[in-house]
């Protein structure tokens, strides 16, 4: 089995983590098992309730139709007073807006919820073949390896490099002495 985030393949199907990046693949054994199927996902998506927020809109959009089109035309070829006529096109036009309106705010979503399938990645794919302008394959790997002769490395010819014997020692046990004395010299606070 390899990890669907990093794809390291895995020592046995029974690993609880990942060994490279530590994901958790115990569930993933299951959904392998069950043939990319979770029982206990199936049991969620079934409670779902007939208000949800699609239903809603749907339940809006027809309230709007039955009383501003349907009713309004209905009245209106038998003669009822026109008041009565404009307060069921009222109603159609303000009854589905509010319809839409509460369902959108108060009525849980339609969609099933599946934990986690967000942060679900394939793991990467086997690099693909690509020519460049003259037919020659790209590689998106490290170039080959190159060696490097040690003869470059070599010591230097004699006369190029500073002999350090040549600096005066005395020079510079004289300054240091000169610094003890100015410390010693220097009141404490």
């Amino acid at each position: 089995m390899h990890c669907p985030s990093c794809g390291q393949q895995q020592v046995s199907n029974e690993t609880k983590f990942c060994s490279r990046c530590g994901l958790p693949l115990g569930l993933i054994s299951e959904v392998v098992a069950q043939g990319g199927f979770l029982p206990q996902l199936a049991e969620i998506n079934k409670k779902r309730t007939f208000f949800n927020k699609k239903n809603g809109v749907v339940v809006g959009a027809f309230w709007f139709i039955f009383f501003t089109m349907f009713c309004t035309a209905f009245f209106g070829i038998l003669n009822a007073p026109e008041e009565l006529v404009g307060l069921l096109a009222i109603t159609g036009v303000f009854g589905s807006f509010m319809i839409v309106l509460a369902s959108l705010i108060f009525l849980p979503s339609s969609k099933p919820k599946f934990f986690g399938a967000r942060n679900f990645q394939m793991p990467p794919s086997p690099p693909v073949q690509q020519h460049n302008l003259h037919n020659q394959p790209n590689y998106q790997a490290l170039p080959p390896q190159q060696s490097i002769p040690t003869s470059v490395y070599a010591a230097p010819q004699t006369g190029s490099w500073r002999d350090t014997n040549d600096l005066q020692p005395a020079k510079t046990e004289g300054a240091t002495k000169i610094l003890d004395q100015d410390e010693m010299h220097k009141p404490r606070h």
